[in-house]
């Protein structure tokens, strides 16, 4: 466990950080440089390996809702010839965060800007029925596995105290 603890915490710090001790990277992945969008993007890739922390944390966190599961989520959001997206698989009771979108996905969450996103992230009931509402999201694929997403997601709030 504290190898995967150890792992985990290794796979976010080098995409952060440059080798000069205390410069950040603002890494240019398409056309126009938006801090706001980079800082949205690295917002999400912590959330997702928070989570991915606490099902390596918590057995009976992972063991209710991972266990016997496999999935595969692409976020995403951005302009329609720009988007930034993270991946998230679910395989053998482990939880893997990916930088890049990956190619065979169960299901797809597409925020129509780096605002949609923010607002769904900081928004007191983070329910993704009012996104779809407000036409700030899209979702492709089954939408089981966006509701799975969503129940994980709220039980670890709930475990945290977060509600």
């Amino acid at each position: 466990m504290a190898s995967r603890i150890k792992r985990t915490f290794l796979n976010i710090i080098p995409s952060r950080f440059t080798e000069r001790p205390g410069r950040w990277v603002l890494r240019r992945r398409w056309g126009r440089l938006d801090l706001e969008d980079i800082m949205t993007e690295e917002f999400l890739a912590l959330l997702l390996h928070g989570m991915e922390l606490a099902f390596i944390l918590f057995k009976d966190f992972r063991k209710n809702n991972i266990e016997n599961f496999r999935g595969q989520y692409v976020f995403r959001f951005g302009t329609a010839d720009n988007f930034m997206a993270k991946s998230t698989t679910f395989a053998d009771g482990n939880m893997q965060v990916h930088e890049t979108s990956v190619e065979d996905w169960d299901a797809m969450i597409t925020f129509k800007d780096g605002a949609a996103l923010r607002r769904f992230l900081f928004s007191r009931n983070q329910d993704i029925l009012n996104s779809i509402l407000k036409n700030e999201v899209e979702t492709d694929g089954n939408m089981n596995y966006i509701a799975k997403f969503a129940f994980m997601a709220n039980d670890l709030k709930r475990r945290l105290g977060l509600v």
